[in-house]
């Protein structure tokens, strides 16, 4: 038994070596082919290369506009009832991620196509597709140093350098008109709160104006008191504006947000006690009906309390305009695109070893297939199943 098997071990062996042996034979034989027939594909390609068009890469190179620590961060903590509005506003996480989109946008594309013309240089029929080879021939990227960068490729080395600088112009022009930066979009959420809260203390201090009730009214109720409640009442509404922005990217069950609903808690029980407390219950002393105090006071409550908001907002505005000087929008360029002087394609050298190494291996792939069947066209099984495959293939191609 043990030598049967020591028999079919050897010849197995032998089969193994039979097999490389013709392997070797195989190559030997067609050698010049494997040779001489990828060298030949090798420099055809490259003399073609030299009939393509050279295509130039400009760069350019920027900083985009950086976030800063606010002068308004300490006054948004003082004022505890704001102090969660400008950071519903703000929060950008990655600034430099944010502009390359905004150079992808379709806007910017568009801006750039119709400043160079690049529907008739692209010869592109749609605009759609104007943008399709404008993308093919741009990269923008962001380094994780905050350095973004631009290449543009085309066959006029000026025109690419100018596509690479026109990238950055737009984009300084995209964000003229965008709040961006977290000092813009505060700024821009306190003026459009101050705008409204302006209008409506005009409307308070006109109905105040409207009532005709002299200020002895005012000696039942004192101002000071009304003012407190209306300056209590402003609170409790930034304290509501607060908590609905915190929705938005706080669970109910956060401790901040808790923190928060017990502040707004604790001013409304503040509000409802001191509005008790100011409410006359009493005609006054000259003879002035209650209705008319009552009517009085009320419109001066609502008054003082529009003056509160318009305060508020008016001192958060200011400091936002200050942190927007300051941090500003501008593009710090680093390296301007300038005419590059070397072509970046085609790659002559590339073409030519890749071209020759893909011909060696096709051809020595189809020297073995090729032997592989004339061994298997020998026998008489193999003979047979070859003649089953080509008629096969001929009635799947109508051929029979």
């Amino acid at each position: 038994m043990n030598e049967l098997q020591n028999e079919s071990v050897q010849a197995g062996i032998d089969d193994d070596e039979i097999s490389l042996l013709d392997l070797l034979q195989t190559v030997a034989e067609n050698l010049r082919l494997l040779i001489l027939g990828p060298l030949l594909v090798g420099l055809t390609a490259l003399g073609v290369s030299f009939l393509v068009t050279p295509t130039f890469t400009a760069k350019t190179s920027f900083l985009p506009p950086q976030q800063q620590n606010s002068m308004a961060a300490s006054m948004l903590n003082s004022l505890g009832a704001l102090g969660g509005l400008a950071g519903a506003a703000a929060g950008i996480k990655n600034p430099a991620d944010q502009y390359v989109a905004f150079m992808k946008s379709v806007t910017l594309q568009d801006a750039l196509i119709d400043r160079f013309e690049l529907m008739a240089r692209y010869e592109a029929e749609y605009r759609t597709s104007a943008r399709v080879a404008l993308e093919g021939n741009s990269r923008i990227a962001s380094g994780k140093d905050g350095i973004i960068t631009v290449e543009v490729d085309d066959t006029d080395p000026q025109l690419a350098a100018d596509m690479a600088n026109a990238y950055v112009t737009q984009l300084e022009t995209l964000m003229s008109r965008l709040a961006v930066t977290e000092a813009q979009q505060r700024r821009q959420f306190f003026e459009s709160q101050l705008e409204t809260t302006k209008q409506k203390l005009t409307e308070a201090e006109i109905a105040l104006s409207q009532t005709g009730v002299s200020s002895d009214v005012l000696k039942s109720a004192p101002a000071t008191a009304i003012a407190g409640v209306a300056e209590l009442q402003a609170q409790v509404t930034a304290q509501e504006v607060r908590l609905g922005a915190m929705r938005g990217y706080l669970a109910e069950t956060a401790p901040e947000f808790k923190q928060a609903l017990t502040a707004l808690a604790s001013l409304r029980a503040q509000l409802a006690k001191q509005s008790q407390g100011a409410r006359p219950s009493a005609p006054s002393a000259d003879g002035s009906s209650g209705g008319a105090r009552d009517d009085y006071i009320a419109r001066y409550r609502e008054f003082k309390y529009q003056e509160t908001l318009f305060e508020l907002f008016a001192r958060q505005f200011e400091m936002a305009k200050l942190d927007e000087s300051r941090e500003g929008a501008t593009i710090q360029v680093i390296d301007p695109a300038t005419a590059p002087e070397l072509k970046s394609k085609p790659k002559k050298a590339l073409i030519a070893v890749l071209a020759t190494l893909a011909t060696g291996f096709l051809l020595l792939l189809w020297v073995f297939v090729r032997q592989a069947l004339k061994n298997a066209a020998q026998d008489n099984e193999s003979a047979q199943k070859l003649a089953g495959i080509r008629a096969a293939l001929r009635r799947a191609f109508g051929m029979a």
